[in-house]
């Protein structure tokens, strides 16, 4: 029998609350500038990665005012192994510049003024809106998107990461959406792999649009 989109919705997030009760970011940070210094770094990124650069980056630059006097070649120096870092370097100076010539060195919590700043997209707002400041905002990178649409969670139609991120928050509570955020993320990097996921030891097959599809493929393969 097919399960219906909000049966669905809430069994994965009966199993999520039962299991991973209080999921948490795998980056390391102390205080919102951390956070959203390496939100930025992560992008096309692994979060390890980024937590052996943000060691030594955060202590040469421990706040916005250090950052923001810095030059893009010392700031490279530290961000070299990341992806994408001569970008990146020019990104995380003008944001300090930013943050200490409009917002008094404060992370803003509105996201579109946190959408102004040098390398904050709408996933980068989402995330820090939704970590630091506990606000409804769905942050929709690959893993979120890969699980979204092999769960059944969103339609194969929704084809661009805001479209995802509109339908997540229209069928799971506001209180949950700072929560189910990381579940999805976590869920896509450790079991819902991209090339080879998992199955065999996830929980919620049962409830997969993506492993119904493989079963059935492997059936008529055998018959």
């Amino acid at each position: 029998m097919s399960i219906k989109k909000r049966e669905r919705y809430q069994q994965l997030i009966d199993y999520f609350t039962d299991n991973f009760p209080e999921p948490v970011t795998e980056l390391n940070y102390r205080n919102p500038f951390e956070l959203l210094v390496a939100v930025i770094l992560s992008a096309q990124c692994t979060d390890k990665r980024v937590n052996i650069v943000t060691a030594k980056l955060f202590v040469r630059f421990p706040d916005a005012q250090s950052l923001a006097g810095a030059t893009i070649d010392e700031v490279f120096s530290y961000i070299r192994s990341v992806s994408y870092p001569n970008n990146k370097s020019k990104h995380l100076v003008g944001m300090a510049q930013m943050l200490m010539k409009d917002y008094n060195a404060e992370v803003p919590a509105s996201i579109d003024e946190l959408q102004r700043m040098p390398g904050v997209g709408r996933k980068t707002a989402n995330v820090i809106a939704s970590i630091i400041f506990n606000q409804p905002t769905m942050a929709v990178d690959t893993h979120v998107y890969r699980v979204s649409h092999r769960m059944g969670l969103a339609p194969l139609t929704a084809t661009t990461p805001l479209a995802v991120e509109k339908h997540l928050t229209k069928f799971i509570p506001k209180t949950i959406i700072p929560k189910a955020h990381h579940w999805l993320i976590l869920h896509g990097r450790y079991v819902c792999l991209a090339r080879s996921p998992k199955c065999g030891s996830c929980a919620l097959t049962h409830l997969c649009k993506f492993y119904e599809k493989q079963n059935a493929r492997q059936v008529l393969k055998v018959e």
